[in-house]
């Protein structure tokens, strides 16, 4: 699979769980508990994958794209504490929805710049041959990817 293409399905992915999340009514706690938790699985592992695989073939086929993958490791940094706080954070608690809808916010927007903005460069520079093997890289690196947020390099800086 095209590397960008796997990225992208990850982004559909915890899209459809932010909106499974948005949808559940005010009271629904064990439900809001259960989509939170997959999101944090999903998030953690996607962001691993982009800064140990993806962010630095990026970078060495594109130089140019250098600010953005930085910007990019700078919002993850900003996602990776929020999910691990949210690891913790019983449902109930009046901030649990308040700190989800900030993290589905700047994912969202995490997303449109890279999908818009940066991704088609990356394409461009790669070639479909680099992509195709790098997503086969990133699909098995998944496996390997840590369950503890804190644990993605981002998140040490």
């Amino acid at each position: 699979m095209d590397g960008i293409v796997l990225l992208k399905e990850d982004h559909k992915t915890v899209e459809k769980l932010f909106k499974q999340f948005e949808k559940a009514g005010d009271n629904a706690h064990a439900e809001k508990r259960k989509i939170a938790d997959k999101v944090i699985d999903e998030l953690t592992t996607h962001t691993w994958i982009e800064e140990k695989i993806f962010y630095p073939a990026a970078r060495e086929a594109s130089p140019d794209t250098k600010d953005h993958v930085l910007e990019s490791v700078e919002e993850h940094h900003v996602v990776l504490w929020m999910l691990s706080e949210l690891k913790d954070l019983d449902p109930k608690d009046e901030r649990f929805d308040a700190k989800m809808t900030v993290l589905i916010e700047n994912v969202r927007h995490h997303v449109e710049e890279e999908e818009k903005e940066w991704f088609p460069n990356v394409r461009k520079a790669m070639g479909r041959k680099r992509l195709t093997a790098l997503g086969e890289e990133m699909e098995s690196a998944k496996k390997k990817a840590p369950a503890e947020p804190l644990a993605v390099p981002s998140a040490k800086h």
